[in-house]
């Protein structure tokens, strides 16, 4: 005994043409792009020369470095937030710090090891914040403490700078005092523009890892030297 076959039938209703089915609205707007001001709507790079968008990119990292400095606008760093900045002064830091490239051991930290003290630390103080019940994203915490790292960098240099002439214990207490500088601008700073996204009652828990990674950073600067 056989059994019925079975079908599967798809009926057109009928009531749109092919045509119809087919047909759209593909007409192109006139209005012209916004290609000059990335603070107005509408704005689109498709047209813009790339020195244009270059220039522009390094405009915006050379502004944050200048909050960096002088954060008096807390949000700067946290509305449009990069890791150029960042990757840069990471790359700087570790290229100066990394120990001698000869067979003998100088003590140094090598250029890897600075990079992971950089970026894992950095990681770890956001997970902490984020824990805490921070209101800012992980990439825009990564990014204010990257470019928070300008003033270290820079007691970095003076002190390659100093480390030129014969080393003395007033040369080294002068190392000492530079970096102390750079610390703590870097921590006031990266405070101004973390602070307000921690709860009241947590804030103290998460500025402490701030602290700490800073000063690793400072302890690095100040114990570096050519022997």
């Amino acid at each position: 005994m056989s059994s019925p076959e079975a079908r599967l039938e798809m009926y057109d209703d009928g009531s749109e043409s092919p045509s119809e089915l087919m047909s759209g609205d593909m007409t192109v707007s006139n209005t012209p792009r916004n290609t000059t001001d990335p603070s107005l709507p509408g704005f689109n790079t498709l047209d813009e020369p790339i020195r244009d968008t270059i220039m522009r990119d390094v405009r915006a990292v050379g502004s944050k470095f200048y909050h960096v400095f002088i954060p008096r606008e807390k949000n700067t760093l946290l509305k449009e937030w990069d890791l150029w900045g960042p990757l840069v002064l990471c790359t700087f830091m570790a290229t100066i710090l990394h120990g001698s490239s000869d067979e003998k051991y100088d003590g140094g930290p090598e250029f890897a090891q600075v990079f992971v003290i950089v970026w894992i630390g950095s990681m770890i103080v956001t997970l902490n914040s984020k824990l805490l019940g921070g209101k800012i994203s992980f990439l825009q915490s990564v990014c204010v403490l990257g470019y928070c790292l300008t003033p270290c960098a820079l007691a970095l240099i003076v002190c390659r700078i100093i480390l030129l002439g014969e080393q003395t214990a007033f040369l080294f207490f002068l190392r000492f005092l530079v970096a102390s500088v750079g610390f703590g601008w870097a921590t006031y700073a990266s405070i101004i523009f973390l602070g307000d996204s921690q709860p009241p009652n947590r804030k103290a828990l998460a500025v402490y890892p701030i602290f700490l990674f800073y000063f690793i950073i400072s302890w690095l600067v100040v114990s570096h030297s050519n022997v």
